[in-house]
């Protein structure tokens, strides 16, 4: 194997970025190709998911988020989260995965060719029935639904949930999710998605253009807020007494703390009533994936893309991503 050959074995192309800002800090370079230490594997990207996460991270906001990712600068120069591929090597003790094996799964740094995943993290075989694209689709999006409909609202069969927000990412894995734990479902989107948030099960769907969702005459047991565009006073009107509301998202006009905000005082309001109000941030680990797989290889959930872009294009993508009209996922190809 010649030398240049050699070099480009153990090279890599990946997004970065060294300061906060717009997309147009972001540059694709050549950097070192990780090496799986024991217990991980070596993962080949063959696409990644955009999740609003990375704007935050790109653009350093709210500035409470720089506690963690750096308060004057990133501490780290990679983006991206969700990631689908094929596992290329394995360090030492690794027996779950083997070269060749397509997997999906949560990881920093997914903007890039390659990614080092510990085997017992937040990584899972892909299902057979889904392509690349759609797998890397499901990540962070798919387990904040999860995660909000099972463990925070503790949805059962025959309860009426409303999805604030139906037609997005997080929104089109919950309508779904919600259906497969049998319950009764209502999306708010805008006229544009109607059709879609029926398509994925909603038995019902208010256009927020036309009709205002905390006037109506129903009641819901679980509303998963993840536009976050209402006072806690209009949602609860629509809880019933032992109702909860789960927030996923919120405004994004604070440039302090972001939705936090909005969650305190909602959560703050709704200490002394019956009805509760929480707020949280996915957490992703392969229990919950592999539980996202089950269903994704049965059928009950498939991925929404809206659009996809090329590594190059990971700029453009977070710009389109960053107008808050997403229909579904998008996609960037590595």
């Amino acid at each position: 194997m010649s030398v240049q050959a050699q070099t480009r074995n153990t090279r890599m192309r990946a997004a970065v970025y060294h300061e906060y800002g717009t997309p147009e800090v972001i540059e694709v370079r050549e950097l070192e190709k990780p090496v799986p230490a024991e217990g991980e594997v070596l993962v080949r990207v063959r696409a990644a998911a955009v999740n609003p996460f990375d704007w935050h991270m790109l653009t350093g906001l709210p500035y409470i988020a720089r506690l963690g990712s750096g308060l004057r600068r990133p501490k780290g120069e990679q983006l991206g989260a969700d990631f689908a591929g094929t596992v290329e090597a394995v360090g030492a003790d690794v027996t779950t995965f083997r070269p060749g094996d397509d997997v999906f799964g949560v990881r920093d740094g997914a903007f890039g060719e390659y990614v080092c995943v510990g085997e017992d993290r937040a990584i899972v075989p892909k299902p057979a029935n889904l392509t690349f694209e759609e797998a890397a689709a499901v990540g962070v999006a798919a387990l904040t639904a999860l995660q909000g409909l099972r463990d925070k609202a503790r949805v059962k069969r025959g309860q009426k949930v409303l999805i604030n927000g139906a037609s997005g990412g997080v929104g089109t894995f919950a309508v779904q999710i919600a259906k497969a734990f049998g319950a009764e479902v209502t999306g708010v989107c805008s006229s544009a998605n109607v059709d879609q948030a029926r398509s994925l099960g909603a038995e019902r769907v208010i256009d927020y253009t036309r009709d205002d969702f905390t006037r109506t005459a129903e009641r819901y047991d679980v509303l998963l807020d993840i536009a976050g565009n209402r006072p806690w006073s209009e949602c609860r009107r629509i809880l019933n007494p032992d109702g909860t509301l789960v927030l996923v998202g919120g405004p994004k006009t604070n440039r302090l703390v972001g939705p936090l905000g909005k969650a305190f005082r909602d959560r703050l309001a709704s200490v002394f009533t019956s009805r509760k109000a929480v707020f949280f941030i996915a957490k992703p680990c392969k229990e919950d994936l592999a539980a996202l797989a089950d269903l994704l290889e049965a059928g009950s959930v498939t991925p929404v893309i809206d659009r996809q872009y090329e590594l190059s294009e990971l700029g453009d993508a977070l710009r389109y991503l960053s107008e808050w009209h997403a229909r579904g996922k998008v996609v960037i190809t590595v």
